[in-house]
């Protein structure tokens, strides 16, 4: 299966990069994918990674990037077009952005399965609160590019409630809820050994700048460490695309404190280093944009997160069954209470921390990725049968129809024969011959029908199966799960 992945992608740093890696490197890791990713253009002279197909052929706020994108595409011929996208991804100018959003169902005119994963929706986002000067126009235009987006083959949300907004309001058929995912081949069990030792270290992870601000984890903080000796506050990532120069101000700010550190972008193999010494995760936002990748980042190193109470993270919440203490937006103080709580609680913070590894275990990125090579593979099935039952219905003595049925087989004989997916059934063989990794993970698959059956069910519902807690044999099984219910959620 040929697949182009229209994605920032590191080294970029443009939003959603380092998700758009995480899917990469699953893609390329089955040797039945093709894999080119479609990029944007970066100014610094950096090395590209290493194994990975990259063409930058795009840039956020050029008008050409539409034009760039369908010729390239048109050079490439791929059977499977994925574009990971936010409504800024092609940027911040609004025509640059609503022409970009185009791209996706210009490339389905082509002849092209066209999918877009769409990360947010500009209905459930609080445009005020991220500083647009029109939000009415803005909105209206939303409304358009949404219209558009939604005349791709299929999209994917990562939240049921944008399922439902897409299907109620603009009529949406073929929008499939996915999860998110936990930005890691597979969790790591939490390391308790460097947690509170020798101090608690607060973690605040992301973007910064808009709705995510700094000032109230800071001033929570303070409150904090007037009461608990042992405490540091570590600030990691960079400026908000919109925002430039905003972590560089708080850092000048408060570069004296002795509590508090600054990182700066962290690279990819520090991540865990940084994860696994944090005995808590805050997200001090005053609105959200959609499912966070910094909560599911902290569930793959068994974190605990503590947050804003905000629709989008009360329903991740309890849909992803996830241990997550809310405060109330805007109020420091009520933050510094809930940290402290937890920080004087160790029962609390490893209940939590093993809730959230838990969870992490059923949304790792190899079964993410896999339930979009599912679904790919069903449509290429179920398109091939549809061009099928129109040539059988041709008259026999037609000198062209064994041409059209030789031309429509072909193909779907050669997806067949190459199949990117495995069933539980094709395990065993599988492993027998040879397809495999050492800890059993499979990247080919069996037989046809079996995989249609399988998948059928996603096809049906809109959405696939998701297994609540873990999902593998564990021998520390019913430590992992304390017993606190579908979601932590817990108000105060």
């Amino acid at each position: 299966m040929r697949i182009c992945l229209v994605t920032t992608f590191p080294p970029s740093h443009g939003g959603l990069s380092e998700y758009g890696f995480h899917i990469a490197r699953e893609l390329q890791s089955n040797s039945f994918v093709h894999l080119t990713i479609l990029a944007d253009e970066i100014s610094v002279d950096a090395p590209e990674l290493e194994d990975f197909s990259v063409v930058r052929c795009w840039s956020p706020d050029r008008p050409a990037t539409m034009v760039r994108l369908l010729a390239k595409l048109r050079e490439l011929n791929p059977d499977v077009v994925w574009f990971n996208l936010l409504f800024s991804t092609f940027g911040t100018n609004p025509l640059n952005a609503f022409a970009g959003l185009s791209t996706p169902v210009l490339t389905r005119l082509t002849g092209r399965y066209t999918h877009v994963t769409l990360h947010h929706l500009m209905d459930t986002m609080d445009l005020k609160d991220l500083g647009v000067r029109f939000p009415i126009a803005y909105r209206l235009a939303g409304a358009v590019a949404t219209r558009m987006l939604l005349l791709a083959n299929s999209v994917s949300v990562l939240m049921p409630r944008y399922q439902r907004i897409l299907s109620e309001r603009y009529g949406g058929q073929n929008v499939h809820v996915r999860a998110h995912g936990i930005l890691a081949h597979s969790p790591k069990y939490p390391d308790f050994s460097r947690r509170g030792n020798p101090e608690h270290r607060i973690l605040a992870f992301g973007k910064w700048g808009t709705y995510k601000r700094l000032e109230l984890m800071i001033a929570a903080f303070r409150r904090i460490s007037d009461r608990l000796p042992n405490v540091k506050l570590v600030i990691a990532g960079s400026n908000h695309p919109q925002a430039a120069g905003y972590v560089e101000s708080v850092e000048k700010k408060y570069s004296s404190h002795p509590g508090i550190e600054f990182t700066g972008y962290v690279e990819e193999d520090q991540v865990e280093n940084l994860f696994q010494s944090a005995s808590v995760m805050v997200m001090p936002y005053s609105s959200s944009t959609g499912c966070s990748g910094v909560a599911h980042l902290a569930c793959a190193y068994g974190v605990p997160v503590v947050c804003a109470n905000l629709e989008d993270f009360r329903q991740m919440a309890d849909e992803e069954d996830l241990a997550i203490e809310f405060y109330r937006p805007g109020d420091p103080e009520h933050l510094a209470e809930r940290l402290i709580r937890l920080l004087q609680s160790p029962e609390d913070l490893r209940a939590m921390a093993l809730q959230n590894f838990s969870a992490a275990l059923s949304m790792t990125m190899p079964i993410v990725v896999r339930k979009y090579l599912r679904h790919f593979e069903l449509q290429r099935h179920l398109n091939t049968r549809r061009h099928l039952s129109v040539v059988s219905k041709l008259p026999d003595w037609l000198p062209s129809r064994s041409l059209f049925l030789r031309a429509i087989t072909r193909r779907s004989n050669d997806w067949i024969d190459r199949s990117v997916v495995f069933l539980p059934s094709q395990r065993v063989e599988a492993l027998r011959n040879g397809h495999g990794s050492h800890s059993g993970n499979l990247y080919s698959a069996g037989a046809v029908g079996d995989r249609t059956r399988a998948a059928s069910t996603e096809q049906e519902s809109g959405e696939p199966d998701r297994k609540r807690g873990t999902s593998q044999s564990l021998s520390s099984a019913s430590e992992l799960r304390p017993s606190r219910g579908r979601g932590t959620q817990r108000q105060g």
